[in-house]
């Protein structure tokens, strides 16, 4: 099944709202194993609509639409979609129902405009909005399917998985092969220096494919995979995996969607250890990310912020002639800040992080984007340091993921990159 996904709206194309829709839709899709074959955004125009229409509803079985179902003059989507069509708008009243006892349940006063909302095209099925007032639209002509919904993500989320999804699934009635896909997550390594482990890409993968996706956090690899039945697909998923971790299994967190706060987390748990973390640069957000997930009472003992050479000395017991000597931003202080937060705290573990975060503050030696990282236990105390570029918020997301690797790395045994 052929598939393109339109989004509406003027607020996307000039990037006031982030299209987090046609991400998330072509994602479900892709899982169903429907071939995804364009996305477009396109703005409040009806005839920019009527023409786009027209193009996907030529070339694809499956059109998912989201966006222009609202109350007011620039949401014109359905109007245009019963133009496309050439069917009428009627009032629906269970939609009408609907929209009247949400206003009344949130004891608000319904405006007349709201009404307007339960027109719909004769032709469509309504998919009922349990979580708004525009209803979606499920029309189904020529052997195609078009589904309709708001452009509200949580809106559309609902109306995905309550009605598409499932009413997607009936209809698959499956092909002669099996594809499955697989994601691993990988940080602390640059996206050439991946590529280049796996030697001859072609002859490693024997047909399968394989995607290398970079971001700030590090680079994923999307694994596909396409075989004759299930068993063969999912052997031929874990043969590959198996391989992809002999070459690069060490910078290799998680799976899918994972999150290296909570996989760190949970070994941290698993192994009944407790942490403590002295911040500079990164201002608590390792703590905060941290403290995102329940449970984390169990393994995070403290955070301390010590973001002034002083509260280094005062909270931490750092030296002051080692900072006076090195810089606040170095390993040797970086390495007392670990061990003090550990020793204040009786944890099993101390982490600590200082940096210049930029866009001020750097120095030919130590230029803008340079990061200490220390972590400790018992048995003594290392540091890595770091050099990341020069964008402040950039820096501080960069510096809190190699805090949290270092951790992961340091629980399991992995040793830490010269």
């Amino acid at each position: 099944m052929k598939a393109q996904i339109i989004t509406i709206g003027d607020e996307l194309l000039i990037g006031q709202t982030l299209n987090s829709n046609a991400t998330y839709i072509g994602k479900v899709l892709t899982e169903l194993q429907i071939d995804v074959q364009k996305q477009v955004v396109i703005g409040d125009d009806r005839q920019e609509i009527l023409d786009e229409l027209s193009s996907a509803w030529a070339k694809n079985d499956l059109i998912i639409i989201t966006g222009g179902l609202g109350p007011t003059h620039d949401d014109i989507t359905c109007q245009t979609i019963a133009e496309f069509f050439n069917a009428e708008l009627e009032k629906n009243d269970d939609v009408l129902t609907d929209i009247k006892e949400r206003f009344a349940r949130l004891n608000r006063t319904m405006a007349q405009v709201n009404e307007s909302q339960a027109m719909v095209p004769k032709i469509a099925a309504v998919i009922r909005n349990h979580n708004g007032t525009a209803p979606g639209l499920w029309i189904e002509k020529e052997n195609k399917i078009m589904a309709v919904m708001p452009g509200v993500p949580f809106e559309m989320k609902q109306m995905m998985t309550g009605f598409i999804l499932p009413k997607l699934s009936e209809k698959i009635t499956g092909g002669n092969t099996v594809t499955k896909r697989l994601t691993l997550l990988t940080t602390g390594i640059a996206e050439s220096t991946l590529f280049t482990k796996f030697g001859d890409v072609k002859e490693f993968l024997q047909g399968a494919k394989l995607a290398f996706l970079p971001s700030q956090f590090g680079v994923k690899l999307s694994l596909t995979v396409t075989e004759k039945d299930d068993e063969s697909a999912f052997n031929k998923l874990n043969e590959l995996e198996q391989k992809i971790r002999a070459f690069a299994g060490r910078y290799i967190y998680g799976k899918d969607d994972d999150d290296l706060a909570e996989v760190v987390g949970n070994l941290l748990n698993e192994r009944g250890l407790t942490i403590a973390v002295a911040e500079s640069c990164t201002g608590g957000n390792i703590c905060s990310l941290l403290t995102n997930y329940s449970g984390s009472s169990k393994y995070l003992e403290r955070g301390v912020v010590v973001y002034s050479n002083a509260a280094k000395v005062e909270i931490l017991n750092v030296d002051e002639d080692v900072i006076t000597n090195f810089g606040a931003v170095s390993k040797e202080v970086a390495k007392q800040m670990a061990e003090g937060v550990k020793a204040i705290s009786g944890t099993d573990l101390g982490l600590s992080i200082t940096g210049i975060l930029g866009p001020t503050g750097g120095s030919v030696e130590k230029p803008v984007g340079t990061v200490f990282i220390g972590i400790c236990n018992q048995n003594g105390c290392i540091t890595q340091k770091f050099n990341f570029g020069d964008d402040r918020l950039l820096n501080k997301q960069r510096a809190t993921q190699a805090a949290l690797d270092i951790v992961r790395k340091h629980i399991l045994g992995i040793p830490l990159d010269a």
